[in-house]
């Protein structure tokens, strides 16, 4: 499966346990296609909404115990059965997606941050209840670990996101900073865009690293899974920051240089 918007985050790859593939297989469709709904092709508003909305009535049904008639969804509710998956996450994708359609600026960071709550952190609670793990710690810790992913995606795609018509810099540190979004526009790295950029980065670096501790935490192939996520997360924010955040120029992206090397960091740490 094409990992697309969603390659920082693990999609059912060989490295997770086989009990967990076909959930994630399950949960990735289902999230990759409420994604495509509120992003992709030439749909208006409107319609995006209501595409968004069959899916949460499909949920609905899922919840009353009863089997939509989408295929994808059968899968879901399958997955949800099996491995007794919460309902919320996927409430919370939708809303996070449905937000998607309609906003386009985020006033500040704890804006952003309620974003990314609905929008990456319920990947990581699903993961961690395919996997059989409920630990409120292991929980706030995946928060943080997701969180940052979304963030990070943020910040490498500020062009691509700026062609969209969104911004997901704050608005409060674009002001404070004098950046404006002409500077976007123009792909402009001059005056104060890197110290912007150096601050989300460094955000990201610090909820990244409150979240790594999971990743020993939780033994077996799960676990290495996840050290190989967050290690793909630093290399990029050590890229964001070398380059000054100029993501104009070239997106940054993990080579096979970088794969290996975070082979080896996510087995020493094992």
């Amino acid at each position: 499966m094409s990992v697309g918007h969603y390659e920082n985050f693990p999609v059912g790859s060989v490295l997770l346990p086989r009990r967990m593939r076909r959930g994630v297989h399950a949960i990735y469709h289902f999230a990759r296609t409420a994604d495509d709904i509120a992003d992709e092709g030439d749909a208006g508003a409107d319609a995006r909404l209501a595409g968004l909305a069959a899916l949460s009535s499909a949920l609905d049904e899922i919840g009353r115990g009863q089997l939509p008639q989408d295929p994808m969804m059968q899968n879901l509710a399958q997955a949800i059965a099996v491995h007794q998956l919460p309902l919320a996450p996927f409430y919370d994708l939708l809303s996070a997606f449905s937000q998607d359609v309609s906003k386009t600026r985020y006033q500040d960071f704890a804006e952003i941050v309620d974003y990314c709550r609905r929008s990456a952190n319920p990947v990581g609670r699903l993961m961690l209840a395919l996997y059989g793990e409920h630990d409120s710690k292991s929980l706030a810790m995946s928060d943080g670990i997701c969180t940052a992913l979304q963030l990070i995606n943020f910040l490498q795609d500020v062009a691509i996101d700026w062609d969209k018509g969104r911004v997901y810099l704050p608005q409060s540190d674009m002001a404070k900073f004098r950046v404006s979004e002409a500077q976007i526009a123009a792909g402009d790295t001059s005056g104060l865009w890197t110290p912007l950029m150096l601050k989300e980065i460094g955000r990201a670096r610090a909820m990244l690293a409150a979240g790594a501790p999971l990743g020993r935490r939780l033994k077996g192939r799960f676990g290495f899974e996840i050290r190989m996520t967050i290690l793909g997360g630093e290399r990029i924010l050590q890229k964001l920051h070398a380059s000054g955040g100029d993501v104009f120029k070239a997106r940054p992206v993990l080579t096979r240089k970088d794969w290996l090397y975070m082979f080896w960091r996510a087995l020493k740490a094992s």
